[in-house]
Parts: structure tokens; sequence; C-alpha cells
């Protein structure tokens, strides 16, 4: 709201006054939630009517589209989708045009998906600049910078894209005047927050040119050109005008800029050298003439992103991760609530649920996950109050959502006549319901588009519980004692869901009969790991069907696990370790938000493990705490380890090929980096896969350099990613961003948390420090097998952990509950939808559209309108 008030308005009224006086002149617009509040809250009907028109001329071209520039290392390929969609959605009901041309100059290193989804969108040319620094070098070196690149390894030449990067420039004029000390090309100086200044006079405005300085700012111009062509194959050269939070004082950039551009086309004979504004697709379009061929890239990526020896941008795929967990349970919930909505207006029309309300509610958390898509949002590199306003969005949004399908969910089964209330929707960011001892629906919808079996957890208040589906019938369950509390219980509900259908379970306190199997415990002393090196393991295992791990009791800490269909046995170990970086400026390089520049190894940060089993006929627990010594009193560090097993007669499989692991991690002391090192006997050679944003593989091997070698071996782990040997392979699925890399052979090591601060001036001006002081909750599962039988699971678990059951609550009054007469039936015939198996099925509509799947058609309503 501060930048939209000091700048972000001005930009667009100011640019649109400014392109209505001067034929010649252009303007590329790029993200569009600015451009949409400006639309909605500030434009006049003369201002609208002018948008139109430059559209129509060419003079203003929207690039990319998207409701943001979005992150590429650490956002969801879904995420991408969506946030594009929101964008062009706007675009296309408003202008009935689409972008075809991109502008993703801004992100911190560049991912493989982007130009494939470009490709997919109909983009003509895909536009970037962050890359490492020096292979930026060497493509400028020997004219490499404009290629066609291939983003996909099996869509390969079919969705190819030509991509220009920006050359070491980037994407900003550049601001350095030979012949004077202030800086040249920003005219308009600096935006002031939070608002502008009644003078009109901002800081820091760029030398005039006047008479006096004509020549040589055309000089220093053509000078930047000629040496910048040189880098390029064609004579076209595209010269960035602009940079971050400029042009809101349009009058004063274009009135300047005229002279320069004038002056040297009189002067074209003496400069050697023509100018004119120009939109990407002019420019593009020049390149596209020359009709030269272009060397083909594959699907390598640029990632990490390095901006000097010791700056490596590999910190942000880790910062906030509270925020990153956030963003990815909205966006599940998004897809859960369209679904779950699309197929209430189907099959029940004359509902009572307000559709206009409803879309209402459902757009509120489609704009919340679009924004946080940002490459300053999701990454974790925004201000506390940014990051906090990113939260309040995605929560109420959340909570818009979760109303509506328990709303649905109240008007599906009529339950104003049985006494039912559906109050809230239970996931695990935002918290658990109060145990309570009157009996409880539980309403679990299952968002995929295949039949599930899986344990939902719920709080309880008493170890003597049973449950009930609709029917009356007893559902498998286990209670055993909380993790997070000493007052409640955990409930472990056995589920078997209809894909994109929902079932109902009554959770009653029992008597005499109890239903739910009660977890007991057994808890080991706690181990000095100083002394323990010196003994000789005593093991003992913990078994499901598909799995054996072993523990040492000496240690406390995991010793082997046994694939149990082939009894391949890999020895693994699991620790916590702390990069120690430095905060001052004056004494090397520093972490921040952006960057990771540990000083040292990761040192270990534990001395000390207890140890707790809990153990059940469903799930088994093995709680770790890791304690700085044996006689710490609280631990920073916990590992929750599960694993699971399921009755005769229920599809166990996925569950069982599962070792979840939940962390528990911080608040952690400053400047403190922490990471779980997992160190397996396997022959890996320090050779390490990760996922694009949950689309495809990417091969990472480990890289030497002379400077930073551990910053610049960490890559984003979005969805996923493994390390093998010749027969084994140990695939991570994670439900958030981390930064994931392999220091050693046969380890994968995550970073689960960051704490820093630093006197770096530009990061104290902008509160980036990184202050974190969160606790923070990250589960990942672990799939152990050959390469076989992981590549039958990995995507399906994947999208089972990305898009888990949402649970909604409901008390029950009266002693008895009254079962719905529609549900003494079958409730799970509710929503019937059959499938086929292998599909997941994703909502792709965008609520408010008003449009005719005729484009000419369209075009003429828009601009009848």
């Amino acid at each position: 709201q501060e930048s939209m008030h000091a700048y972000a308005a001005n930009v667009y009224t100011t640019v649109i006054e400014e392109l209505m006086k001067g034929k010649q002149r252009k303007f590329i617009a790029v993200e569009q939630e600015f451009f949409r509040l400006w639309w909605d809250m500030v434009a006049t009907d003369t201002q609208k009517q002018q948008v139109h028109q430059l559209l129509q001329e060419g003079r203003l071209e929207f690039v990319i589209g998207g409701q943001v520039m979005h992150d590429e290392a650490v956002t969801l390929i879904d995420d991408q989708i969506l946030q594009l969609m929101e964008g062009h959605g706007f675009l296309y009901e408003t202008f009935g045009s689409r972008p075809q041309f991109s502008w993703h100059v801004d992100p911190f290193g560049a991912s493989a998906t982007t130009p494939t989804l470009f490709a997919l969108a109909g983009f003509n040319a895909h536009l970037i600049s962050r890359i490492d620094y020096d292979l930026k070098a060497d493509m400028q070196k020997n004219k490499k910078l404009q290629f066609v690149w291939q983003g996909s390894p099996s869509l390969s030449e079919r969705e190819e894209i030509f991509t220009h990067v920006m050359d070491q420039y980037s994407y900003c004029t550049p601001s350095q005047l030979p012949f004077s000390n202030r800086s040249g090309f920003f005219w308009n100086g600096f935006a002031t927050f939070p608002d502008p200044p009644k003078d009109g006079v901002y800081p820091n405005m760029s030398l005039p040119v006047t008479d006096a300085n004509l020549h040589q700012y055309a000089q220093t111009m053509v000078a930047n050109i000629k040496e910048r062509a040189a880098w390029f194959r064609t004579g076209d050269m595209l010269w960035p005008w602009g940079c971050d939070k400029q042009f809101f004082n349009a009058s004063v950039q274009y009135s300047n800029m005229d002279l320069l551009v004038d002056y040297i086309n009189k002067h074209s004979a003496e400069f050697g050298v023509t100018v004119q504004y120009a939109t990407v697709s002019d420019y593009f379009q020049a390149v596209y003439s020359r009709n030269l061929t272009w060397e083909i890239r594959d699907s390598q990526d640029f990632l990490p992103y390095s901006t000097e020896p010791f700056q490596a941008w590999t910190g942000f795929y880790t910062s906030r991760s509270t925020l990153k967990g956030i963003a990815r349970r909205a966006s599940s919930l998004l897809y859960a609530g369209e679904s779950f909505f699309t197929q209430y207006v189907r099959k029940h029309p004359e509902g009572a649920i307000c559709k206009c309300k409803a879309l209402k509610q459902l757009q509120s958390l489609r704009w919340a996950v679009s924004e946080v898509q940002h490459h300053d949002g999701v990454t974790g590199t925004e201000s506390p109050k940014v990051k906090d306003m990113y939260m309040n969005n995605l929560m109420y949004g959340m909570f818009n959502v979760k109303k509506l399908m328990a709303s649905i969910i109240f008007d599906i089964n009529n339950a104003k006549k049985n006494g039912e209330v559906y109050s809230s929707v239970y996931t695990k960011s935002s918290g658990k319901p109060g145990a309570t001892d009157v009996d409880q629906y539980v309403v679990v919808y299952n968002p995929l588009a295949w039949n599930i079996t899986t344990y939902v957890l719920v709080s309880v208040s008493s170890e003597a519980m049973s449950v009930y589906d609709e029917l009356g019938r007893s559902v498998p369950a286990q209670v055993q004692s909380s993790m997070e509390s000493q007052s409640t219980y955990d409930l472990y509900i056995l589920v078997e869901i209809n894909g994109l259908s929902y079932r109902k379970y009554i959770i009653k306190p029992s008597d005499d009969k109890q239903s739910a199997f009660i977890g007991s415990s057994i808890k080991y002393k706690r181990r000095d790991l100083t002394r323990a090196a010196q003994q000789s393991p005593q093991l003992f295992p913990v078994v499901n069907n598909c799995y054996q791990i072993v523990f040492d009791q000496n240690t406390n800490l995991m010793h082997s696990i046994t694939e149990r269909e082939t009894n391949q046995t890999v020895q693994f170990t699991q620790e916590f370790l702390e990069y120690h970086v430095n905060g001052d400026t004056k004494k090397g390089p520093i972490s921040d938000n952006y960057l990771f520049a540990p000083n040292a190894s990761a040192a270990p940060v534990s001395k000390a493990v207890g140890l707790e089993v809990m153990s059940g006929s469903l799930v088994t627990e093995i709680r770790q705490y890791f304690y700085s010594n044996v006689t710490s009193q609280d631990y920073i560090y916990a590992v929750y380890t599960r694993l699971y097993s399921v009755p005769e007669g229920y599809d166990g499989k996925l569950l069982c090929h599962r070792i979840e692991q939940e962390y528990s991690v911080g608040p952690l002391e400053l400047n403190r980096e922490a990471v779980l090192r997992t160190s397996t006997n396997l022959n890996t050679r320090q050779l390490l896969y990760t996922d694009n944003n949950g689309y495809q593989m990417q091969k990472r091997p480990f890289k030497a350099y002379v400077n930073n070698t551990v910053a610049r071996n960490y890559y984003p782990m979005v969805q996923a990613a493994f390390i093998e040997d010749d027969t084994t392979r140990l695939m991570l699925l994670a439900e958030r961003a981390h930064g994931v890399s392999s220091q050693g052979n046969g380890q994968v090591e995550v970073m689960l948390h960051r704490r820093l601060w630093n006197n770096l001036q530009w990061d104290l001006n902008y509160n980036l420090t990184l202050n974190d002081s969160s606790v923070v909750r990250p589960v990942i599962w672990l799939i152990l097998g050959t390469k076989a039988a992981t590549n039958a699971l990995y995507r399906t678990s994947g999208l089972a952990l990305e898009h888990r059951p949402v649970v909604m609550f409901g008390a029950l009054s009266g002693d008895k509950p009254k079962l719905p007469r529609r549900l003494q039936q079958n409730s799970v015939q509710d929503l019937p939808v059959t499938v086929p198996p292998n599909l997941h099925l994703q909502t792709l509509s965008i609520p408010g559209w008003r449009y005719s799947s005729n484009h000419a058609e369209q075009v003429r309503i828009i601009r009848m309108g």
C-alpha cells in the first residue's frame, strides 16, 4: 500500500499522460498487481480510454502479464500457472489481449521451468538477466547471450523459446557519468515513502539534460551502446531505460529522454548509431528479421546465482521458512476449495450458497497465493512488515475458503435440522482446534483425483476415544500422548476416501467400549554423544511392512534402514549442524535474506540426544530431542519420525513406503543457519538431483570453486531431491521449499532455518537482516528403494504430500448423534467422481471471468464496452 501511494499509482498516471503527448514514446508494463490496483482504484474513465488506445497503437505493451514476476527457484509450477492465469485473465477480460513476451529480469537465477511454461503459454521470446556472474562474462565474450532454450527434456523442441540474457549492466540504465559526480539517466529521482514530496522535488535527482551537457550525455550513452553491442550477434541493441521504482515522475523522465534521443539521431553520422523508443516486441521483431540460426540450449538451468565469488544467492532458498510453508498450504487449500465448490455448483445448482460471495471468497485466496509468488515474496527477501502483509492476506484468504467449504458441507447435508455446526477447518499450519469432551464430527475432504488411504491427526483431550464412520462402523484409530502438549493427545484416524470426495467421522469419548488403540511409550535415557563413540553399538529395530529402521541405543541416533522387499540395508545417520556466519561487513562476506556465506564448515550442535518411542498397531513414532549438552533443560532441535501400518483390507502401499519426518527447529542463536545432514553409505560421488519447481528433475554435480564452494553447491528443493548409487535411491519429498546440497559422498543436507543480523547499510535501510526467532516445523517424507520402485512412488507421493486432506470439525449437540437421512444411505456417494487413478485433476477456471469463447466476439464486446 505504501508503494502504491508513494510511486506505483503515479507511474501509470503520469506515464499514460506523457505517452499521449508524443507519438514516438513507448512503455512496457510488467506485473499486473499494481496496474490492477491503479485501474480499479485510481484510473479515470479518460485514462482507461487512453490505455485502450495506446495498447491498440502498440505504444503501451504488457509483458509477462502475470500477477507478479514470480520467483523461479522456490515456487511450484502449479502456483506459477495460477499467478500467470490471474494476470492474463484480467488482461484478456479487460483488453482482449494477451502478452507474448517475457521480462523476467529480476528473479535470483533462472529455472528451466519458466521458459517451458512461457512457451506453453504462447510467448514468442523470453528475457532474463540474473545468472552466474562468471558464466555471463563467458557468454558475453563469445556472443552467446541469445539462444533457443528447450527447457523441458521431455517436451524438447516442441516447446522451445528464443531467450535473451541481459548483459552485465542488467536491466537498469547505467548511472555513471564521466563528466559529473551526479548519476545520470534517472532524472525523476528516488521514490519517497510513505508520501511523495509536496514540492515535487525528489531526492537524488540526476543531472538534467541541458544545451551545455547534451553532447556529453550523448557520447556517454553511445559509448555504452557500442560496448554492449559487441556482445551480441546482431546490430540491434536492447538498451533498457529505467530501473526499480522509476517513471513515477514521467514528465521529467520523458522530457530528458526526448532531448537525448533527438540529438543522437540528428548526429547519427557522427555517432554511428540511431536510437528509438521501443517495446520488447519491437526489439525481438528486429532480431527475428535478421533471420539468423541460433544455438540450442538444453534443459540445464541457471541456478544457483552468484554476483561475486562470495555472493552466492542461495540463502533465500530457506529464508522465512514459515512463510514458505503457509504459502504452500494456502495454495493446496485453494485447489481443494475450487474443486469442492465446482462440484457443489454442478451437483447442487439450486443450493443455498451465494455463488457471488463464494467466488469472492475464492478470489481472496487466489490473489494472496498469486502475489506471494513474487521474487521478493515467497523467497523471504522482504522486510518484516511486508512479510506480515503476505501472511495476513494468505490467512484471510484461507479463512474465507475454509468458511466456504464448511458452508458447503452444512448446506449439502442440511445440517441445521440435525444440530451440527461446522465452524472451522483444521490444517497443521494454522493450529489445532481445542480438544473437547463432547462428541465431534470430523469431515475430511480428499482434493486429489484418486482414492486415498491415509491418516489424519486430531487433537483430543482423553486417551479413551472411539471413532465411527457415517454408518456407525468402527474406524481404525490410534491415540497417544501429544508431541506438542502435555494436556492433550494425538488421535490418528485411518481415512479411506474416493477422489474429490469427502467422508464424515464421529469421535466419541469412550466408556467401556474403546475402539482407538492406545499407543505405548518407551523413554530411553539421554545419551552423551561424546562418550558414545567409544562404545560398541546397541541396536534395536522399529519395523513396518516396508522398512526396518535400526537405532543405536548408545547414541539414540538412527543407525540404518533396510528396505524389506529387496532386503537392501543402507547405513543411515542424521545430525543437526549449524553454519556460523559473519555479521560484520568489515570482517568479510555476510549472509542475509538473499545470500549464504558460511565462514567455515558446519558444526554439530548437539552433544546429547533423548529418545522416546511411541509404539502402536497403526503408527510408530520415534521422537528424538537434541540438546547442547547432557544437562540442558531445553532442546532447540527435535525429529519426529513416523512409520505407518494399515490393517488388512486397506490399500496401504503409499503409507507403508514413506518414512515421515517432522522437525522442530529454533529459536536459533543469531547468525546461525541450521541444516539436517543425512549420511549414508551410498556411493553417490556427491551427485545430487533436485526438482525444478515440482516439474522435472535436474542433475546437480558437485563443483569445486576457488572460493565459497559450500554456498555455491546449494540448490533449491521445491518438492523433491534425491541421491543414489548404482542400485539404491534415497528420495526426499518436501511440503515447502528448502536449500539442499550434497557436501560429501553419500550425503544430503537440507537447510531448515536461518537467523541472521548484519550491519550492511543496504540491509539495514530496508530491514533485511532476517532476525527470525521463530520455531519452524517442516515435514519431509523419505522414500528408500530401487530406482524403479522410487520412480513409481515419488510423483504420486509428492502430490499426496502437497495436497493432503482438508479436515473440518463440527461439534455435536445432544447425547446421541443424529445422522442425516442422506448419510444413512451412503455419504461417500454425495459427490461421485470417476477418473483414471493416474490423473491429478486441478481446477483451472478463473472465478469472475465473463468472456465469449470466440476471441473475435470477445474483443468486440470489450471494445464496445
